[in-house]
């Protein structure tokens, strides 16, 4: 896409292939009350001197207080605190009440189980089109040792979970599968009894495997997203694995690309296929995925919120 004809929503889901970390961003204000709010795009500057980033929008409400503030606070999520995103990312009135939280040593609110937190000195403002760019000198921090919250297209991840949900169904007969998505359709497979694409795997990495069957399939380039689903199959006795999955531009050499909501009539091979599909097309509504364990008739769904992050 030319930025001549360049859309503000496609290229912020273009942003969105690139997976972060999470963090909350906290000051005080001018009367000392804490404020904060969710922010993933952080990084780390330099070591000596060390300094960070972070990106905030010149329309946040905390656009003023920020930019004033002499010192500030990035709290690096851990994985059991999405949550704690979702409070800081949306305008609730009294967001520290629903954290446990202390003062650090310039009195930045620090939050507790974090994956690691840095209390800067502010460095420098700088402007950068519709956000500033706010450069922090590290004057204290810590590191817990726990895993970071991860954010990519739209969605939160956890890898300790997903690798859990895979090492538990290893054992048996594997049959891979993927939610194949392009701009809210979906692949599937067959012209009177649709499927999803699958294949089956003894050995290796699943989803080097999943990855080299979907781009064979299709002649297209695929990238494999995040664990959609993992269930035993009482009728076949296999394990399916099934991961949502995008791909690029171009017609598949096979399969075709429907809308899932459009489906609700349509004949799938297995019933389970069919409940993925309605699945997905009901949580792709409401912008709110999650993982499905079980086995084809019952199970539960691990919630990954996917509010949106703002600064």
């Amino acid at each position: 896409m030319t930025i001549q004809t360049v859309d503000p929503r496609a290229l912020r889901d273009a942003f969105g292939a690139f997976p972060t970390g999470v963090t909350v961003v906290t000051a005080n204000d001018k009367a000392g009350n804490p404020i904060g709010f969710t922010a993933n795009s952080f990084t780390s500057v330099s070591l000596d001197p060390p300094l960070l980033l972070v990106c905030l929008a010149k329309t946040s409400r905390n656009y003023a207080t920020m930019t004033g503030a002499r010192h500030f606070a990035i709290n690096v999520l851990s994985e059991t605190q999405k949550d704690v995103s979702n409070t800081f990312a949306r305008p609730v009135e009294d967001r520290f009440a629903a954290v446990e939280w202390g003062k650090g040593s310039v009195g930045c609110p620090i939050f507790s189980n974090v994956a690691a937190w840095f209390e800067c000195a502010m460095e420098q403002v700088i402007e950068a089109g519709d956000h500033v760019i706010l450069m922090g000198r590290v004057e204290s921090f810590d590191n817990s040792g726990r895993n970071g919250l991860g954010y990519a297209r739209g969605g939160y991840f956890t890898p300790i979970l997903a690798s859990k949900a895979v090492s538990a169904a290893t054992e048996g007969n594997i049959e891979l599968g993927a939610v194949v998505e392009r701009r809210g359709e979906v692949l599937l497979l067959g012209d009177d009894i649709l499927s999803l694409p699958t294949c089956e795997v003894d050995d290796g990495n699943p989803t080097e495997k999943l990855q080299e069957y979907l781009e064979t399939l299709t002649g297209l380039t695929v990238s494999i997203g995040f664990l959609y689903s993992v269930y035993e199959g009482k009728s076949d006795g296999k394990q399916h694995i099934v991961y949502r999955a995008s791909i690029s531009s171009g017609e598949p050499a096979n399969g075709r690309f429907l809308k899932p909501d459009a489906l609700s009539q349509a004949c799938f091979r297995t019933s389970s296929t069919a409940d993925i599909v309605a699945r997905f097309a009901m949580e792709s509504s409401i912008g709110n995925f999650g993982i499905y364990f079980g086995d084809e008739t019952a199970g539960t769904i691990r919630p990954i919120p996917s509010k949106g992050i703002r600064s």
